[in-house]
């Protein structure tokens, strides 16, 4: 099979889908790997690291589409992108198609096989491809909070730790999954006083056992989110539903009732965001004001940090996308149940019924794809 690869072009998104480690792999099993100039050059891997493991770089993203039958990516295809897309090429990348009916549409006219990394789930619920970017995530949300609470960043001028004499910042985090309770560690390390929510109450048993003193679990609910977010500093939304789009846990009124230039960081963004008053920002621009609530809403956060997040993707991804190339995606979807959840289109149709269900589209199962 052959591999393509091309460079990132999301606001500042510095990620690649491939080291020489991957291409390594790649070739040994027989495979060609086409990666596009300067791709790996914001996470420190030059063509040349590339080209000395046998890949072949080329200089356009236009070629890099035409030759492959496989592209890896980091995130979704923009709009400059679709037209590069080819009928029945296998595109295996971040989608998160729940928050953008655009893109859906754009793969379903490309009639493309649209392998979603956040949708790939094992037996046991876990998401092996969305659990290395939400925990980078996560513990960046925490540094961020630290960051714009300081008065030149917009915030209250909090310091996260307080210092003796003077309590330390409150922080709300909604959501006990990945991205929460990296977040949570990293804040209540810093000294901050945490709060976390989450529906599952095995989750918060598990959180209160192995969290510090200065994190209080609580069960989510609309009423105890209100209360604990009128005296909070910062909030952090962390809800997952896997391929759906998040569900608004944070209503627009409970904003309006927070402290003045308190700080939200919405890490569901790309997901459609957990907050109603959350809209996509980029790296470039990261943050707005709205109810005197400073915004913080990046969908690619672990892109600001493209060594880490680029080698601690590939590990997660490499396995998968290699037993797609070796044994053909039909046989990987067959042989491998996370593999075929990961299945979100093929030939025009929808086959994850979060998607489907999000904007009315007909579902197909992978039964009836057989």
């Amino acid at each position: 099979m052959i591999i393509g690869v091309p460079k990132e072009i999301k606001d500042k998104e510095n990620r690649v889908a491939i080291t020489p480690a991957g291409v390594t792999a790649f070739t040994k099993n027989g495979h060609q790997v086409f990666v596009q100039k300067a791709a790996g050059i914001g996470s420190g891997i030059a063509d040349q690291e590339y080209s000395d493991v046998g890949a072949i770089v080329l200089e356009e993203p236009a070629e890099i589409y035409e030759e492959a039958d496989m592209i890896i990516k980091v995130k979704e295809p923009l709009p400059s992108e679709y037209s590069f897309i080819k009928e029945g090429q296998i595109v295996f990348t971040y989608f998160h198609f729940a928050s953008s009916h655009e893109l859906t549409q754009a793969m379903l006219d490309r009639k493309c096989i649209s392998i979603a990394y956040e949708t790939v789930e094992t037996d046991d619920g876990d998401l092996p491809l969305l659990a290395p970017m939400s925990e980078v995530a996560g513990k960046t949300a925490g540094n961020l909070v630290a960051h714009y609470l300081s008065l030149p960043r917009g915030g209250r001028g909090v310091l996260l730790g307080g210092v003796p004499g003077v309590k330390p910042a409150k922080v709300v985090v909604v959501g006990g999954g990945t991205v929460g309770t990296n977040a949570a560690k990293v804040a209540s390390g810093m000294g901050a006083s945490v709060v976390i929510f989450d529906i599952n109450l095995k989750r918060l048993k598990y959180l209160d056992d192995i969290m510090p003193k200065n994190v209080v679990t609580l069960a989510s609910n609309p009423f105890s989110i209100e209360e604990e977010l009128k005296n909070a500093d910062a909030l952090i939304g962390a809800v997952l539903i896997p391929g759906a789009p998040a569900p608004k846990v944070v209503t627009e009124e409970m904003v309006k009732k927070m402290p003045k230039r308190s700080v939200i960081l919405d890490v569901a963004i790309d997901q459609g965001g957990c907050i109603e008053t959350s809209r996509v920002t980029s790296l470039s621009e990261p943050t707005y004001v709205l109810h005197d609530v400073l915004h913080y809403c990046v969908p690619n956060i672990p892109g600001a940090f493209p060594r880490t997040s680029t080698f601690a993707l590939t590990n997660a991804t490499m396995s998968y996308a290699l037993e797609i190339a070796n044994k053909g995606y039909k046989k990987a979807i067959i042989s491998n149940p996370a593999i075929a959840k990961g299945l979100n289109t093929i030939d025009g149709r929808v086959t994850y019924k979060p998607v489907a269900d999000a904007f009315g589209y007909p579902y197909s199962s992978i039964e009836e794809l057989n």
